[in-house]
């Protein structure tokens, strides 16, 4: 009987541990996110929150403030190229606050008409929660293209 407890006392504490650490996870974030970017042969900038993003055409508008409205026409997918949601063509506009983390670090890397992408790590995105269309800790990656700031 005693073996029994033992056993099931660790069944219980093992149950408990809630997945990596934030930093285990955005470390292995940053993995899978360079991972893709070097299958693909992009160059990515990374910055110090692990966002990487790609600018491919430069734009010649202005770039945004992070509390700035913008107009964004986008692809979002999952690191199989999965895709889980997307713009219609005459795009949309939002608050820069009113958006995932990576969304309001990212953005403002560009130039109004300026095109490129974000590979953005789970803790910027919808961390350990996901949402109705993101599992938890997934690593999201976003064609973008920033269309202009909208006063």
């Amino acid at each position: 009987m005693r073996k029994i407890g033992i056993v099931l006392l660790f069944a219980i504490v093992a149950g408990c541990n809630k997945g990596p650490s934030p930093e285990e996870q955005l470390t292995e974030d940053i993995s899978i996110i360079q991972e893709y970017v070097d299958n693909k042969g992009w160059s990515a900038t990374k910055t110090a929150s692990g966002l990487h993003y790609v600018v491919d055409v430069e734009g010649t508008g202005n770039q945004p403030a992070p509390d700035d409205n913008v107009k964004v026409r986008y692809t979002g997918y999952f690191t199989n190229d999965e895709q889980f949601d997307q713009s219609d063509e005459s795009g949309v506009t939002f608050n820069l606050q009113q958006v995932i983390q990576g969304w309001t670090e990212g953005i403002p890397k560009f130039k109004e008409g300026g095109k490129g992408k974000l590979l953005i790590p789970s803790a910027l995105a919808y961390g350990e929660e996901g949402n109705s269309s993101v599992p938890p800790n997934t690593v999201l990656i976003f064609d973008v293209e920033l269309l202009e700031i909208v006063n």
